[in-house]
């Protein structure tokens, strides 16, 4: 078989997932007064998303996307939905709101989250020191240049802590961020928590992930940190070493906790890290664009990689999830805490979550957190656009809450690399603009 070139953009591990980073909930608002949005909320028809209805039209109809799917909705309202295409190219399945997508980075919320229920169940502290849950991590060192040697390193001056693995100030690394010795470590001690496709294409890697949350962890607690903790935001394997934590402080499973505390309670019935044969169905193919409209089935629903037993949850890259049990998961935020009724979280659980959880000297220059704050593994919004707390997926997927406003929204596709378009910014730009024209109808 010929080899298969793709076009720029190059598709690499490091442009596949690097995207997840890209559209924060801070950014959301930008530049819309407050007053003007607070009046739209429950002032709006149902029709009133137009320009994310014609962005969601522009992108089916030009063929970028198979399927592009939006979720809005006030408070616990029902959602609107705004969908266009089919779950496959040339397939007959419309794409809704059962349809299931792999949302990548924004499984980091629901991690971040999952460890802030800990803090308040008393078994975890916010400034706990790591090496008081996981031993392994006491006495760390630290490249004396970021992704130079493995052999020039410092002592850490500093315990990495619970707060430092939320918001990615523990100065770990990330083998589609870092280059040089450290990628390969990183490579060659299976600390690859991501999973794309069963084919072997070029460009994208094939390094095999540890066999388990406990050796992964172990196996990261022996190599230097890239940073010194506390002190340089840098997008990292944290949330994925955060699902280590969770499950020594719990006394169960990852994947069992998060089953057992959100999603049942949540009513969130369609999210998995592997992919039931029965929900075969449901699942979207996941496109790799080659050139202006034309998409190549990188993993197609019927053979993907995601009907297989990943070789361990992956706390910061793995669920694939339906919009509606998203959706859920937003109402819950915006619940603080409860939905339909139920109480899965506490509301302080929520509040601190979603607040900016920053140590107070952390260089955020030039990062996907660049002008915001950062929460349990999402971001955050400061100033005009404090309240708002999100995070988006390497395949296109992006979600944020408006926590004053009481807004949520969420956007459903599937390719990569996620900077191939911008959906990422396209969105939330049309966020904005629907809101203005309500806030100036009313």
């Amino acid at each position: 078989m010929k080899p298969l070139h793709f076009s720029t953009p190059e598709v690499s591990r490091r442009s596949l997932l690097r995207g997840s980073a890209f559209l924060g909930a801070g950014a959301v608002l930008a530049g819309a007064p407050m007053g003007r949005l607070a009046m739209a909320h429950g002032q709006h028809s149902p029709t009133s998303w137009k320009n994310i209805s014609a962005m969601v039209d522009s992108y089916v109809d030009a063929g970028k996307v198979p399927n592009m799917l939006a979720t809005l909705g006030w408070g616990q309202s029902e959602p609107e939905l705004i969908a266009k295409g089919t779950q496959d190219v040339g397939g007959s399945t419309p794409a809704d709101m059962d349809s299931l997508y792999r949302i990548y980075s924004m499984t980091k919320p629901i991690t971040g989250m999952a460890a802030m229920m800990l803090i308040a169940d008393g078994k975890l502290r916010l400034d706990q020191p790591l090496s008081e849950v996981l031993p392994t991590f006491a006495n760390m060192k630290v490249q004396a240049t970021p992704d130079g040697s493995l052999e020039d390193v410092v002592d850490a001056v500093r315990p990495i802590t619970i707060r430092h693995l939320l918001t990615h100030t523990a100065g770990l690394g990330y083998g589609i961020i870092q280059s040089g010795p450290i990628k390969q470590a990183y490579e060659e001690n299976g600390i690859n928590p991501g999973q794309v496709t069963r084919l072997s294409l070029p460009g994208v890697g094939r390094a095999e992930p540890a066999e388990s949350l406990e050796v992964f962890a172990d196996n990261l607690a022996k190599l230097p940190l890239v940073y010194q903790p506390g002190t340089t935001w840098s997008y990292s394997v944290s949330l994925d070493l955060l699902g280590r934590v969770i499950e020594v402080a719990s006394g169960m499973p990852f994947d069992k906790f998060l089953q057992d505390r959100i999603f049942t309670p949540a009513g969130m019935t369609s999210t998995y890290f592997r992919v039931p044969e029965s929900e075969i169905s449901r699942l979207t193919g996941n496109y790799a664009v080659m050139g202006e409209g034309l998409l190549f089935p990188m993993d197609p629903a019927k053979t993907s990689i995601y009907l297989d037993e990943p070789a361990f949850p992956f706390g910061g890259a793995g669920l694939v999830c339906s919009p509606r049990d998203y959706d859920r998961w937003q109402r819950l935020l915006l619940n603080y805490g409860m939905i339909d009724g139920t109480r899965v979280m506490s509301e302080l659980v929520v509040r601190v979550g979603t607040s900016n959880l920053l140590p107070p000297v952390v260089d955020t220059t030039g990062t996907f957190a660049d002008g915001a704050g950062f929460g349990a593994g999402g971001r955050v919004g400061l100033g005009d656009q404090a309240g708002t707390f999100g995070w988006g997926g390497a395949a296109g997927t992006v979600a944020m809450v408006d926590m004053k406003r009481g807004l949520r929204a969420a956007l459903f596709t599937q390719y990569m690399p996620s900077n191939a378009y911008e959906v990422h910014g396209d969105f939330p730009k049309a966020v904005v603009a629907d809101l203005m024209a309500m806030a100036s109808e009313g």
